[in-house]
């Protein structure tokens, strides 16, 4: 049995090839990747899962490489030591003092381009030696990649989310009523749901958002008629634009034209509609970096 201060037998290098090698799904894809040959990668996890004990993959000529539960595991670890070991090796540089490390950040599509910008900009005049790479995915995928280790943190909704998640409120945002503007009701300053309820809707389609505007319909004692589902908040304000509906959105956009030219209205909705919570999310059951730490304190603003 081996000491807690004792070495390993592996080596990082042969870590980041078998997570290359997982990544890729093929070790060709990998060697392209990383630029060595297939026969070192293929070695190199030989010599890895010796050390290890444990088959790590299943590699099949023609299909690729498939990962066993034991590689699915590795892996998750694999990512977060190679994480770590990149941030102690910049935060001794001697490049001065703060976290240099790089935070694995998720993004639900809409709150992208209202959240991300500022965020992103705080966080670098914070920490200018660290990098922020971030990727825009459905809030069960990112939830999947938050449990799996593949990402840091998530900017998310708090609907629907797995209970594994630590959350972090950031704000909300309430949900409002869409009109075309020549609509019977786009003069007024607040508008009931049951006003539009014979009227065709179109949807915005993407969980869980979409399931959040059913809560809020349902509560409001309506069913809507959705003639209409879209999958980008852009199509569903030109839908509406062009007079083929109303919709109901959580997030502002600015402006009142859409993407064809046309104008649409925002009106407040006079139910009372619950607001739908932004929050930060990360995995209960992994142990944070500090830069990822770091990154949590500047969203969360001061105090």
């Amino acid at each position: 049995m081996s000491s807690a201060h004792e070495a390993p037998g592996f080596s990082l290098r042969q870590l980041s090839y078998f997570v290359a090698v997982a990544e890729a799904g093929t070790f060709a894809g990998a060697a392209a990747r990383l630029h060595v040959s297939a026969s070192a990668l293929s070695l190199a996890l030989d010599e890895l899962e010796r050390v290890l004990g444990a088959q790590l993959t299943v590699r099949r000529r023609a299909h690729g490489v498939r990962l066993t539960a034991a590689g699915t595991d590795t892996l998750r670890r694999a990512r977060r030591l190679l994480r770590d070991a990149g941030e102690l090796a910049a935060a001794t540089d001697g490049a001065g003092g703060g976290v240099a490390g790089t935070v694995l950040l998720g993004c639900y599509p809409t709150l992208a381009p209202a959240e991300l910008p500022a965020l992103l900009a705080r966080f670098a005049a914070a920490h200018p030696r660290a990098r922020v790479e971030f990727a825009e995915a459905s809030q069960d995928v990112l939830s999947r990649r938050l449990r799996d280790g593949e990402l840091d943190l998530a900017l998310l909704y708090d609907h629907g989310l797995d209970p594994g998640l630590e959350l972090r409120t950031l704000s909300s945002n309430t949900p409002y009523l869409v009109l075309p503007s020549g609509h019977r009701l786009a003069d007024r300053a607040s508008v009931h749901l049951a006003e539009v309820a014979h009227e065709p809707m179109v949807l915005f389609d993407l969980p869980p958002a979409s399931e959040h505007l059913m809560t809020v319909c349902r509560a409001a004692g309506v069913s809507p008629l959705v003639a209409h589902r879209t999958a980008t908040v852009e199509l569903t304000r030109s839908l509406v634009g062009a007079g083929l509906g109303y919709t109901v959105l959580a997030q502002r956009t600015p402006g009142p034209r859409t993407a064809a030219g046309d104008r649409v209205v925002a009106v407040d909705l006079a139910d009372d509609p619950a607001p739908l919570r932004i929050v930060l999310a990360r995995s209960r059951t992994l142990t944070p970096s500090a830069t990822a730490r770091a990154f949590a304190r500047v969203a969360a603003g001061p105090g």
